[in-house]
This record gives C-alpha cells, sequence and structure tokens, in this order.
C-alpha cells in the first residue's frame, strides 16, 4: 500500500515538474518569437521605439534585454536600433522626425539636403507652427524657427530617408525661406542658394514667385532674381 502511494506521488510529482517545464518552455519561445519580431522591425524601420512595440502588445522590457544581449543600442531617448549599424549622413534628421513628427526640415538645413550650400550647418533647422515649444533630445542639436499656419504648411515634401518619411520644405519654399528669414542666416546665404538653384535648372520660376507671395519677400527677391536672368 505505501508502494502504491509513494508511486502516486513520484507520478504526481512528475506531472508538476512537466507543467512547470512546459510552461516555462512556453515563456522562453515566446519571449523568443517577440525578441525576433522586435528585430525583424528594427530590420524594416531602421529605427524603433517603445510605442511601436506597445502597438503590437509587446513588452518594451524586450528592448532593455536586446540592448543588454548587445543585438540593439539605445541612440537616444525612446530610440533604439540595430548595433553596429551603418551610420547614415542624413540620420540627424531621421532621429528628429521621430522626436518631433510636426517637424519640417527648413533653411540650412534643407539647402544642405538639396546640396545647394556649401555652409555646415551646425544645428537642424526646423519650422514648427507658431506656439509649438521646441523638441526635447540629446542629438542632434536644433535650431527652431516659428512658422505662421499658412507659411508652415506651404511647400512641405516627403522623403524617404532611412526607411522614415521625412518632412521637408521644397527647394523653392526654402530659398523663399531664406529670403524671409535672412537676418538670421544672412542674405549672403540667400543671394547664393538662389544663384546655384537657378544656374543648375533646379527650381521653377513660378513655384519660386509662389511661395515669395506666401512669404511676403516679392520685393525683396525681386532685383537679385532680374540681376540672374
Amino acid at each position: 500500500m505505501y508502494a502504491s502511494f509513494k508511486k502516486k506521488v513520484t507520478y504526481l510529482r512528475y506531472i508538476v515538474v512537466t507543467n512547470v517545464n512546459m510552461q516555462h518552455n512556453r515563456y522562453v519561445m515566446k519571449k523568443t518569437s517577440q525578441q525576433q519580431l522586435v528585430l525583424q522591425m528594427v530590420q524594416d524601420k531602421g529605427i524603433i521605439r517603445p510605442r511601436d512595440l506597445k502597438e503590437k502588445g509587446i513588452s518594451r522590457s524586450i528592448l532593455s534585454r536586446l540592448v543588454a544581449q548587445n543585438k540593439l543600442e539605445k541612440i537616444d531617448r525612446g530610440l533604439y536600433r540595430k548595433v553596429n549599424a551603418p551610420y547614415s549622413e542624413h540620420e540627424s534628421l531621421v532621429r528628429l522626425t521621430y522626436k518631433a513628427p510636426r517637424a519640417v526640415i527648413c533653411l540650412l538645413s534643407a539647402l544642405e539636403f538639396y546640396s545647394i550650400t556649401t555652409e555646415l550647418p551646425r544645428n537642424v533647422w526646423i519650422a514648427m507652427p507658431k506656439g509649438s515649444h521646441k523638441p526635447r533630445m540629446d542629438y542632434p542639436p536644433v535650431k527652431m524657427t516659428t512658422y505662421s499656419t499658412k507659411t508652415y504648411r506651404a511647400g512641405i515634401q516627403k522623403k524617404i530617408i532611412d526607411k522614415v518619411e521625412v518632412k521637408i520644405y521644397s527647394l523653392e519654399k526654402t530659398i523663399a525661406d531664406c529670403f524671409k528669414y535672412r537676418n538670421k542666416i544672412g542674405i549672403d546665404v540667400a543671394i547664393e542658394a538662389l544663384k546655384e538653384a537657378k544656374q543648375k535648372h533646379r527650381i521653377l520660376a513660378d513655384k519660386l514667385w509662389e511661395y515669395c507671395k506666401i512669404c511676403g519677400v516679392t520685393n525683396v527677391i525681386r532685383p537679385y532674381m532680374q540681376a540672374i536672368q
């Protein structure tokens, strides 16, 4: 009788241990599957945020585990990418887009993107609607200019940079902005941008004039446009 009872206890212990092991294995498989999914997301998007995981029902703690495993690196508050991912010349614009979705690349940074200026801005210049607060971020350093609703919305283009949709003003709108904010960036920069863009046939005169009207700089830019005809 004792032997029969001992067998039952042993069997029950086996069942309990087996169930615990199965639950543990399912937990490990689930975490492994989630980690693989997160790594695939990074592969597809370039950079991910905790909110991207939340949308798929994945705990943000996965990010910390992948960082500890040296598979991901934290490049800014709430931004992660693969370790040793190739550096992009426009990475600062991508980071900024994640941190400040309403920001539009403008002025010197837009000129640099279009390869129209020899100026290398120390900051990323962005346009934001009036009343906006400057984005809080460790990198890149930001120079923010606030625009009225009409000038903010005019001329926005969306460029795919490193798999991310980045908002940037068209070249014509950028040149009009340069004349509008000539006291901030220098009239010489605005004039040289106009000359170079015109010489390289990079702008449409009608579009440029349209944005100059919106920015209220038609009288300012007219003599320079006449001089390079």
